[in-house]
């Protein structure tokens, strides 16, 4: 849609008419420079249709100067953004047991982590209109990004995390106060995070159960999800079947504390033997937390004043440089005349 955002500026369109008319008119001067060649120069200059002309171009850069003061805008179609109050901290346990393989992605054995990413991107792509943030922990914890509605950065961010990163031990309750500072940091109606991890808590500063305390009294609810197979063939020596042997890979993984901490922020404990049920349990997250979002919607504005402003600009040029081209070229014919007659 156009319009004139200040259409008040065409009552000046009168104002160079209402000039002639109320000003006095200028005096003529008593002196005068006299030109020889005057009356040979004014052959050229075209008359009265010369003057019509000038008066045309004139109103034509005044009415484009008029147009551009009027500050005319175009409205492009309404476009509706979906926006949410919720703020989601993903932590995802990067420490060393998240190498281990006994994951299936394709028929073919794969590390944990590989498994997380493939699984834990799908899921960031789904969440339109939350404000998404990252958390990776190991030994540390640490922000690798903040809250954002920019959900390709969150997902290329988790998809470069490697394994080490972060040391190779388990601070899950250090994630979880990380996670509840960053959270607490913004307004939000509601306030997710979901943590995932292999193990059991083997560093940090702060217990777990002491972290989830915090998240209740901040409003933050804590999804937990142990990830890992129970049972895996360790080869041999030799990496054959000789003296290879059945193990459970998630033997470390303490289900009875990550329980306790959903428990008591009002979230659930999953429970992920394999990509499968990881897929079903990030589904059943979305059912349990729905992308409910509040559309508002906003029409993307272009300014077009530029457009009359320049051709004013490039008519006044033209308008000045046309007689100042034909006047040389006059000035040149007539004084190669004089000195013809000269000689």
């Amino acid at each position: 849609m156009f319009e004139f955002a200040s259409p008040w500026a065409f009552l000046l369109l009168p104002l160079p008419l209402l000039a002639r008319w109320l000003l006095p008119r200028a005096k003529p001067l008593s002196s005068a420079v006299k030109v020889p060649f005057y009356a040979e120069l004014s052959q050229h200059g075209g008359g009265e249709q010369s003057n019509l002309l000038n008066l045309l171009l004139l109103s034509l850069i005044w009415l484009l100067l008029v147009g551009a003061a009027a500050r005319p805008q175009w409205y492009g179609e309404p476009i509706t953004q979906t926006s949410s109050a919720r703020d989601l901290l993903l932590a995802v346990d990067i420490s060393g047991s998240m190498e281990t393989p006994d994951m299936l992605l394709g028929g073919h054995p794969a590390m944990r982590i590989d498994a997380v990413k493939q699984v834990v991107g799908d899921f960031v792509q789904r969440r339109q209109g939350d404000r998404l943030g990252l958390v990776l922990f190991g030994t540390r914890a640490y922000l690798q990004a903040p809250l954002t509605y920019d959900r390709e950065t969150v997902g290329t961010l988790l998809w470069e995390a490697q394994i080490g990163f972060a040391g190779q031990g388990t601070a899950i309750g250090d994630a979880i106060g990380l996670s509840v500072k960053r959270l607490t940091q913004r307004p939000a109606e509601h306030r997710v995070l979901i943590l995932l991890t292999d193990g059991a808590n083997t560093a940090g500063e702060v217990a777990p159960l002491k972290a989830a305390e915090l998240a209740q009294q901040a409003g933050v609810t804590v999804y937990t999800i142990g990830v890992g197979a129970e049972e895996m063939v360790q080869p041999g020596l030799l990496g054959g079947r000789f003296g290879s042997r059945r193990i459970n890979p998630s033997r470390d993984l303490d289900s009875e504390t990550l329980q306790a901490i959903a428990d008591k922020t009002g979230g659930r404990y999953f429970r992920a033997h394999n990509p499968q049920e990881l897929m079903q349990i990030y589904a059943e997250l979305d059912r349990l937390e729905p992308v409910e979002q509040e559309a508002e919607s906003y029409r993307p504005l272009k300014s077009l004043y530029i457009l009359p402003l320049g051709a004013a600009l490039a008519i006044a040029l033209l308008w000045a440089a046309v007689p100042l081209l034909a006047n040389g070229l006059n000035w040149g014919s007539t004084a190669g005349d004089s000195r013809r007659r000269t000689s």
